[in-house]
C-alpha cells in the first residue's frame, strides 16, 4: 500500500505561519503525499511553492462551522488562486433541523462554483447521528460532491472505523470517504483504508509513512 500518496498533509492550526507552511509544503514533496490542506489564506503562497501537479494545493472553505454563506465565493477564491481540490464544512444545524434542501443547495453550490475541481464535504460526524450521516453522505453524492469526510479535527471527535464503514456503504465504490480527524499512525491509517477510506487527512503523516519503512 503506497499510503503516502493518499495523505493530505494538513496544518490548520490558526496560528501557523509562513515557516510552518513552507515546511509542510517541503515535506509534502519529500514524501509525496497527495496535497497539502491549510487555510485559504496560505493557498497562494502554497501554490508559488508548489508549482507541479502534485502534491495538490488543498483548501478548506466554510471552516471550521459550516455556517457561513459565501462558501461558495470562498471556494472560487481559492481555485483562482491554485487550490486543486476544495474541503467544504456541510452546515451541521441546517441538517439537523431536517433543511435537506438548504444542504444540498449549498454542496451544489459550492460544486458549481470550481468545475473540475473535486469537493469534499465534511459531516463533522462527531455531531451526528447515524441517521443524520446516512442523509449527509447521500445529499453530498446526490450534490455532485466527489468526497465525503468525517471530521475538521476542531469539534469534539474525529473518525472513526464504524462512520467510515457506514460512509462507505452509503455513498457506494465510486466516491471518495475520506478519514480526517485522529488519525495519528499507521495502524490506525491501514485499519481506516480496510474500512473503506480513500483519503486520509492528518498532521501525522510522516509518522505514518515512516513507521512502514
Amino acid at each position: 500500500m503506497n499510503m503516502a500518496s493518499i495523505i493530505d498533509h494538513t496544518l490548520l492550526k490558526p496560528d501557523a505561519t509562513g515557516l510552518m507552511i513552507e515546511r509542510l509544503c517541503a515535506e509534502a514533496a519529500e514524501y509525496h503525499f497527495c496535497s497539502v490542506c491549510v487555510n485559504p489564506i496560505w493557498v497562494p503562497f502554497c501554490s508559488g511553492l508548489l508549482d507541479s501537479e502534485t502534491p495538490l494545493v488543498c483548501s478548506v472553505v466554510g471552516f471550521p462551522l459550516g455556517s457561513t454563506p459565501l462558501v461558495a465565493k470562498e471556494a472560487e477564491w481559492v481555485v483562482s488562486r491554485g487550490a486543486g481540490e476544495v474541503d467544504m464544512v456541510l452546515p451541521v444545524g441546517l441538517l439537523k433541523q431536517g433543511d435537506t434542501a438548504g444542504v444540498r443547495l449549498m454542496i451544489q453550490e459550492v460544486v458549481n462554483a470550481v468545475p473540475g475541481v473535486p469537493v469534499k464535504v465534511i459531516l463533522e460526524t462527531c455531531l451526528l447521528t447515524n441517521e443524520e450521516k446516512v442523509t449527509a453522505c447521500s445529499i453530498s453524492k446526490d450534490a455532485g460532491a466527489a468526497f465525503v469526510k468525517t471530521s475538521t479535527g476542531f469539534s469534539k471527535g474525529g473518525a472513526t472505523l464504524a462512520d467510515i464503514r457506514l460512509m462507505r456503504e452509503t455513498v457506494g465504490s465510486l466516491m471518495g470517504v475520506k478519514a480526517s480527524g485522529g488519525v495519528r499512525d499507521f495502524d490506525t491509517a491501514v485499519a481506516m483504508v480496510e474500512a473503506g477510506a480513500s483519503r486520509i487527512g492528518t498532521s501525522s503523516g510522516i509518522t505514518i509513512v515512516n513507521a512502514n519503512k
